[in-house]
């Protein structure tokens, strides 16, 4: 039974080690925020960080819908798992640089680049910044939720227009957030029905997210 449970174990720990993840930041002095990563792991786990040093700092965890992780995962298989250059030497304005990195199974490719002509680099970086502009948003929500209540509409348009122009990701993550100020009369009358509008809207399109594509963007 021990030699049994000692394989299982094994068995789980080979198969954790090559489960593959695509890491992504972009670092550009002046925006907010000037430094992002993301982590995202084949089964849709993900996290997100504004620090590389910051001890401190406790990421952001989500979870992205298959249909998001699959198209990111596709991308990345269309630009061979970032094993080439995609920069493309053309002289540009600072579009911050931007780092794309596979590993799986023990093996790591890492590719950095300003600005690429490859579509398919394009769409897998707009993917990314729409899970940055998604994080920003819960940040945003979450904070003004707790400490500024007379604030929390003008979030919620922000994250409205987003949602607008199909730039929001991970839609389930905010649920919490919205459900709490419909539930609170604390919180002004048009605030909790945008809130509760914007839920509605989520959960009608729970089973049903797979019509966002990517956009080109740099």
């Amino acid at each position: 039974m021990k030699v049994v449970g000692l394989l299982l174990c094994f068995a789980a720990a080979l198969g954790a080690e090559e489960a593959p993840n695509i890491f992504f930041s972009r670092t550009m002095p002046g925006a907010v925020p000037a430094y992002a990563q993301v982590t995202l792991q084949r089964d849709g786990r993900a996290s997100y960080r504004e620090s590389v040093s910051d001890p401190d700092e406790v990421p952001l965890e989500f979870q992205l819908r298959k249909t998001e992780v699959d198209e990111i995962f596709d991308l990345a298989a269309k630009l061979d798992h970032f094993r080439k250059p995609l920069e493309s030497g053309l002289k540009v304005a600072n579009m911050g640089m931007k780092v794309f990195r596979y590993e799986s199974g023990g093996h790591k490719n890492e590719v950095k680049f300003n600005y690429s002509q490859d579509p398919n680099a394009a769409l897998l970086a707009d993917w990314f910044a729409r899970i940055i502009e998604s994080e920003q948003h819960f940040i945003n929500l979450e904070r003004t939720v707790r400490f500024d209540k007379l604030g929390v509409n003008q979030v919620l348009l922000r994250m409205q227009a987003s949602l607008e122009r199909n730039r929001l990701v991970a839609y389930e993550q905010f649920l919490p957030l919205l459900d709490r100020v419909v539930a609170n009369q604390s919180y002004l009358n048009m605030a909790r029905d945008r809130a509760g509008a914007l839920a509605a809207y989520i959960r009608s399109n729970n089973a049903s997210n797979g019509g966002n594509k990517g956009k080109e963007a740099q």
